[in-house]
């Protein structure tokens, strides 16, 4: 007990003791300063920090001005004349395919989605009917060709009777010239008969067989006359028997060609049972099957050509001035990603898509508001891109064209700096 109280007098003394940090001057039993008072070392770390802030930033908005001349200047000698839209989409020839003769399917040769080239099977109907018809068509021809040789014959037979009528009218004409003399020798001896009969130098018996031939050669001289008139008349009723064969072969041959041509048409019929393939292309939205009972004009399948796909963009009116043909275009293809796709201005249309629609607009009637029209314009593309084959019809697009002409040098950029450089195509 006395040692600790002995000792608490000297701890005190110690407690009391001023510390060797103390500062100078400072009153007797002042208290050391403690060790937040001391100076912090995350002091210089944070004035680091405040000059480094200002840098950053200063070295961000130096980054931004930069990009903004870049696309600045990008916009002033390119981008300005880029005309855009996203209403165009990727077309093709489409071909509907329909029978044009009645029957039943008996042979489907494709399936959707096939290729398939120029000529090839696509639908066969059953062709017994038809082929029946040509059979038919070909009988037909030859009683025809019968019919005109049996003709050409009768013209050969009427032409010899023609040249048999000929000859007797020349033995008529000359029965009629040798009736002619003896009736003139009768006359002659009848006139010296009667004025030998008036002098009494003549007997009466001469005069009566004179005057008896007078009238007989003139009856056969009537006689001969008739005939010739009956073998000339023969004649011309064989030359007109002639003509009458002669226009009957022709109608004949008129009737063979009619039925040529039916024949010619029933071959066609019998041919229009194979529905071949008019170009290359691939088979879709197919629509018949074996059995099906087809009529003219009914709707198979769809035959789609990929050798020249094109894009029909829909510019806004107020886009068209700077747009004409042979501009470069940009096809930016949603369904390849966005990648792009050159192509080139070919052709604008002619008129609005309003004005070729089922309805046209009639702005003369009722409240008028104004609408931006569009105008399709055509855009093809060269052989490289076709050759690859990956267009597709229906695909959506975005196409911009560079209205500005690329052989033209770019023009002073946002610095003011002239270049001679040319836009690419």
């Amino acid at each position: 007990m006395s040692e600790s109280i002995s000792q608490a007098p000297s701890n005190l003394a110690v407690m009391r003791t001023p510390s060797a940090a103390q500062p100078p001057g400072a009153p007797a039993g002042a208290a050391a300063p403690t060790a937040a008072a001391a100076p912090s070392p995350a002091a210089p770390s944070s004035r680091r920090r405040s000059y480094l802030r200002p840098a950053l930033f200063g070295a961000v908005g130096l980054i931004a001005l930069a990009v903004g001349i870049d696309k600045g200047y990008e916009w002033f000698v390119d981008g300005r004349f880029l005309v855009s839209t996203d209403d165009a989409y990727v077309g093709a020839d489409t071909a509907i395919l329909s029978p044009k003769v009645a029957g039943h399917v008996v042979e489907v040769a494709v399936v959707n989605n096939q290729p398939v080239h120029a000529g090839d099977l696509l639908v066969k109907i059953d062709d017994g009917d038809y082929r029946l018809a040509v059979e038919a068509a070909k009988a037909k021809i030859a009683t025809q060709d019968a019919t005109i040789e049996r003709i050409g014959k009768q013209i050969e037979a009427q032409a010899a009777s023609i040249e048999q009528a000929a000859a007797q009218v020349q033995a008529a004409q000359a029965q009629r010239d040798s009736a002619e003399a003896d009736e003139e020798r009768a006359a002659l001896e009848y006139d010296r008969s009667a004025k030998l009969a008036q002098t009494s130098f003549g007997s009466q018996q001469r005069l009566e067989q004179a005057t008896a031939d007078k009238a007989r050669t003139v009856a056969a001289h009537a006689s001969a006359e008739a005939a010739l008139a009956s073998a000339q008349a023969a004649l011309a009723g064989a030359k007109a028997s002639l003509d009458v064969l002669k226009a009957q072969r022709i109608e004949a041959q008129r009737g063979r060609d009619e039925l040529v041509s039916s024949e010619a048409m029933a071959e066609r019929n019998l041919a229009f049972t194979e529905i071949r393939a008019p170009f290359d292309g691939v088979v879709g939205n197919k629509a018949v099957e074996i059995g099906q009972y087809t009529q003219p004009g009914q709707r198979l399948l769809a035959l789609v050509s990929l050798a020249a796909p094109y894009v029909d963009a829909n510019f806004k009116e107020t886009q068209l001035p700077s747009i004409k043909p042979g501009q470069a275009v940009d096809v930016a293809v949603d369904g390849f990603g966005g990648d792009v796709v050159k192509g080139v201005v070919t052709s604008i249309s002619p008129a609005s898509g309003a004005e070729f629609s089922l309805l046209p607009p009639d702005n003369a009637t009722g409240n008028f508001t104004k609408v931006v029209q569009r105008f399709a314009v055509r855009i093809n593309f060269p052989a490289d891109e076709l050759k690859k084959g990956t267009l597709r019809p229906g695909l959506s697009v975005v196409a911009t064209v560079r209205t500005r002409d690329g052989d033209q040098p770019i023009p002073a950029g946002a610095l003011g700096v002239a270049t001679e450089a040319k836009l690419a195509p």
